[in-house]
């Protein structure tokens, strides 16, 4: 989705495209993913020492 709505932005000028929002997302899905497998991960072992 961030993908498309910055090639809608880029077709009318480079310059109408927000980059930094753009790179403020990327960053956001670089440090949530693999923070969501550490959290799992961390649950799993808590579950599977209580059991």
């Amino acid at each position: 989705m961030l993908w498309i709505t910055m090639e809608v932005g880029a077709v009318r000028r480079m310059s109408a495209v927000r980059w930094g929002v753009g790179k403020r997302i990327v960053w956001a899905w670089i440090i949530t993913i693999p923070a969501s497998a550490a959290v799992s991960f961390v649950i799993m072992f808590f579950i599977k020492a209580i059991s």
